[in-house]
């Protein structure tokens, strides 16, 4: 599931986003300021920011300019509707510019198209590791690692949900399905082949009698 960052210091607003975003089939994280927001994209992996202009303490401009580096796609959605600002976002490397009032609709029209253009040439790095998760590739020092499907699937979870502790429960709701009658046992045995695949023994971590945890040391997930 796609997950989309909206910052937006109207909460109202930023409910209204979200009830739309989740209808539509999205995951959404909720940030006020541009703190909050930087604090998110820290502790979790998002595919696109929805990211307000005017907010507490840092600007939206001020925060495309933290988010360069990190290849998330953005769109401004902002009640300032002057040209120089739009030129200005769209210099500083925002994928869109949407004015208030909008139509849901064609939020996500344009979240689409972003993130289809993102689709068609990003990849994640880790370390050696290259993973294009729209061709479900992974590459290790340029050369291609053979996963299978739950392998990936696994892999992706595990991505998707950096830093946060998954239980083996969840890990078989997510990978194999609600009614999937086997042993969470499979789970380690995947994890394991994961591990040794790829090189991530000290980032596949194992949390006491709850599951695993996907950790990079000293790294934060980069896109290219």
């Amino acid at each position: 599931m796609m997950k989309v960052l909206v910052v937006e210091d109207d909460q109202s607003i930023s409910e209204l986003i979200r009830m739309n975003l989740e209808m539509a089939g999205y995951e959404v994280g909720q940030a006020y300021d541009g703190k909050a927001a930087l604090d998110f994209l820290d502790r979790e992996v998002f595919n696109i920011v929805i990211l307000d202009v005017m907010l507490p303490g840092m600007s939206g401009f001020d925060i495309l300019q933290e988010l360069k580096n990190r290849g998330l796609p953005v769109i401004f959605l902002t009640a300032r509707d002057q040209m120089s600002d739009k030129v200005r976002a769209l210099n500083l490397g925002a994928d869109d510019y949407m004015v208030k009032p909008f139509e849901a609709v064609e939020l996500i029209a344009r979240m689409t198209a972003v993130l289809r253009r993102y689709r068609s040439h990003s990849s994640i790095v880790i370390r050696d590791l290259e993973i294009c998760l729209e061709e479900r590739v992974v590459r290790k020092k340029g050369e291609e690692v053979y996963l299978t499907h739950k392998e990936f699937e696994l892999l992706a979870l595990f991505i998707q949900n950096q830093s946060i502790a998954l239980s083996r429960e969840q890990i078989l709701e997510h990978v194999w399905g609600y009614d999937y009658m086997g042993e969470t046992r499979t789970v380690d045995m995947h994890v394991q082949r994961l591990r040794s695949k790829l090189g991530l023994q000290d980032a596949i971590v194992t949390v006491y009698k709850t599951g695993y945890r996907f950790d990079i040391p000293n790294q934060k997930l980069t896109t290219k």
